[in-house]
């Protein structure tokens, strides 16, 4: 049951990156640099207490139960799937939005309202979905991953 919730969990958020990187950070883009600024900041705090953090979460301890899982059931059909579906998942969504994503939200929140908001922004959009990519490939690429283990599965 756990390998069908993350190979549909990734499948989500996969889908939910890839609307970032396909059309909501160009709109953001097209609008005056304040209104994105506003809008990308408005976006960071409501998505706080929404759906995706359980699960942003649920599908990260899932996707790490699952490659312990893997390596200790190793012979077993769809393992190896799995144990890469963990680990492009955790590396390419979870470290990469720790690591690059929410710093990025942070500078960009407290610069929000300062002189440097406006140069920062059109870095800030560059790099954040260049990061974002990265997720949306990683997610969707751990949830073929999952999908082709329970398919070896049977």
């Amino acid at each position: 049951m756990l390998l069908w919730f993350n190979a549909i969990g990734c499948g989500l958020m996969a889908g939910l990156f890839f609307a970032f990187s396909t059309f909501i950070m160009k709109a953001s883009g097209r609008i005056a640099p304040a209104a994105g600024i506003a809008a990308m900041n408005s976006i960071n705090e409501v998505i706080l207490r929404s759906l995706f953090m359980p699960l942003f979460w649920s599908t990260t301890v899932a996707s790490a139960v699952l490659a312990v899982f893997a390596v200790a059931v190793w012979d077993e059909a769809g393992a190896k799937a799995v144990l890469a579906g963990g680990v492009v998942y955790l590396i390419g969504m979870f470290v990469c939005t720790l690591a690059i994503e929410v710093p990025l939200n942070n500078q960009l929140k407290s610069a929000a309202d300062s002189d440097s908001a406006l140069p920062m922004w059109q870095r800030y959009l560059a790099r954040w979905t260049q990061w974002n990519h990265v997720r949306t490939v990683s997610c969707t690429l751990s949830c073929a991953l999952f999908i082709w283990a329970l398919v070896e599965r049977g």
